[in-house]
C-alpha cells in the first residue's frame, strides 16, 4: 500500500469538499482579550468572536494571580500520574471546590474535559453488570466515544424527544441498571434540554442520569454551577460533569457525583488512572476562577448583554441565526465552501476570526459561523461585526453564493 498516497488522497478529498481544517496562528493580548495576534501571511491584530472562554476568565487577574503563586511556589508540573507521584494540595482544593459548587459529595479531577466523558462514562457503562446507556442522538463525541469504549448495549433517542426517551426506558425491565446520558447547553446549536423531565423519567424507570454541563458551567445559576444550578436539579443529577477549559478560561475536566461513585471511577478508570496530572498551577488557577465566579455576577450578566444585543443586531439586518435561549449564536451558512470563504475575507480583510464549524461536528448543510459574545467585547467590535456580516452577506448574495435560508 501506497500509505503517503492514502494520506494526501484523504486530505485532497477534504479539501475538495470544503472541510480541510486550518488552524489558525494566534498570540491573546492578554488585558485586550478578544484581542489576538494572527501570525499567518499577514501579521495583524484580530478580534476573536468564537472563543469558548465565554466570560474572559482566561485573563483575569485572580486567575493569573493565583497561577503565578502555584508555579513560584511548587513548581512546573505535578510529577507524573496522581497514582504514583502526581496528587498535590492544589488537585485536593479544586477537587473540594467543584463538589461545593454542584452539591455533590466529591468531585474528580481530568486532563480535559474529553477525557472525564470519556472514562467516566466507559468506566460506568463497562463496570456496572449489563448496564444499558441511553444517548442522546447529538452527544458530544466524547460521551460517544466513552460509550463505545465500554462495549455496553447503548441507545440512541432522539435528541431532547422525552418521549423517545420513556419509550426506550419503558422496554426494559426495572431492574436492569441503566444510565441516561446527555448535555445541558448543546454546543453546535445552542439549545438546552429539558433536565427535569428526563429526572422524572430517571426517577420513574431506575435510571442514573449523567449530564454534561461542559458548555454551562461559570455561565448559568447564581453560583455558575450551570442549567441544573439554575433550574434547581443539581441534587437529582447522578454525575455532573463539567470544564475548566470554557468558562473558567484555564483546562481541565471533572465529574462530580456522590463519594463512592468517585471513587469507583478513580479506582477503575484507565484514563486517570495512567495520566499525568494536570501542573499544580494550572488547578490552581482553575480554583481560583471557579471560587470568583460562585460569588460574581458581573461577567455573567454583561455577556447575556452582549449575546442579546448581536441577536437582535443581526436579525435587524437579517442574518440568518438559530433561536435558542442560549449564549451561542450559530449563524447558519448551509454550504462547506461558503462557510470557509466567509471565515478567510472576514479574517483576511476585516480581522474578525469566526472560526468555519463543517461537517462532522455538524451535518452536511448545516454548515454555520459559531459566534459567542463575550463580556470583553466592546460596542466598537459588536459594530464592526455585524456591519462587516452585512456587507459580505449581501456580496455573496450578488455573486449568486447562495446563503442559508433566509
Amino acid at each position: 500500500m501506497d500509505y503517503q498516497g492514502f494520506f494526501a488522497a484523504a486530505l485532497t478529498q477534504l479539501h475538495d469538499e470544503g472541510n480541510y481544517r486550518v488552524f489558525a496562528d494566534l498570540e491573546r493580548h492578554r488585558g485586550a482579550f478578544p484581542k489576538a495576534t494572527n501570525h499567518g501571511e499577514k501579521t495583524r491584530e484580530v478580534t476573536i468572536w468564537c472563543s469558548n472562554d465565554y466570560l474572559g476568565m482566561g485573563q483575569h487577574p485572580d486567575v493569573i494571580s493565583a497561577m503565578h503563586t502555584a508555579l513560584d511556589k511548587v513548581g512546573a508540573g505535578a510529577g507524573g500520574t496522581r497514582n504514583i507521584s502526581g496528587t498535590t494540595h492544589h488537585h485536593v482544593l479544586l477537587e473540594a471546590e467543584l463538589a461545593d459548587l454542584h452539591g455533590k459529595e466529591a468531585a474528580l479531577l481530568f486532563t480535559s474535559g474529553y477525557v472525564s466523558n470519556w472514562a467516566a462514562l466507559g468506566t460506568l457503562a463497562s463496570q456496572i453488570p449489563d448496564c444499558l446507556v441511553l444517548s442522546d442522538a447529538l452527544n458530544h463525541a466524547s460521551m460517544i466515544e466513552g460509550i463505545r469504549h465500554s462495549k455496553a448495549e447503548r441507545q440512541i433517542w432522539r435528541h431532547n424527544d422525552v418521549e423517545h426517551l420513556e419509550a426506550l426506558l419503558a422496554a426494559q425491565p426495572l431492574e436492569r441498571p441503566k444510565l441516561i446520558a446527555f448535555e445541558s447547553v448543546y454546543s453546535m446549536d445552542g439549545d438546552i434540554s429539558p433536565i427535569a423531565a428526563i429526572c422524572d423519567l430517571a426517577d420513574k424507570y431506575n435510571a442514573m442520569t449523567y449530564l454534561d454541563e461542559v458548555h454551562a458551567v461559570g455561565l448559568y445559576g447564581p453560583r455558575g454551577g450551570g442549567i441544573a444550578e439554575r433550574e434547581g436539579l443539581m441534587d437529582r443529577l447522578t454525575v455532573i460533569e463539567g470544564t475548566l477549559g470554557k468558562a473558567y478560561g484555564v483546562v481541565g475536566g471533572y465529574i462530580a457525583a456522590s463519594a463512592s461513585l468517585c471513587d469507583f471511577v478513580r479506582s477503575f478508570a484507565s484514563g486517570f488512572i495512567f495520566t499525568t496530572a494536570l501542573p499544580p498551577a494550572v488547578a490552581a488557577g482553575a480554583a481560583a476562577s471557579v471560587r470568583h465566579l460562585k460569588q460574581s455576577e458581573v461577567e455573567r450578566t454583561a455577556q447575556q448583554e452582549k449575546v442579546a444585543q448581536v441577536r437582535a443586531r443581526l436579525d435587524e439586518i437579517g442574518i440568518p441565526h438559530l433561536d435558542n435561549e442560549s449564549h451561542i449564536i450559530p449563524v447558519m451558512v448551509g454550504d462547506p465552501v461558503k462557510c470557509k470563504y466567509l471565515s478567510d475575507i472576514l479574517m483576511r480583510d476585516h480581522g474578525i476570526y469566526i472560526q468555519p464549524i463543517n461537517y462532522p461536528t455538524v451535518p452536511k448543510g448545516t454548515e454555520r459561523l459559531r459566534i459567542t459574545p463575550s463580556p470583553v467585547h466592546s460596542e466598537a467590535d459588536i459594530d464592526h461585526l455585524v456591519s462587516t456580516l452585512e456587507l459580505l452577506w449581501h456580496q455573496c448574495q450578488l455573486a449568486r453564493l447562495p446563503m442559508a435560508a433566509q
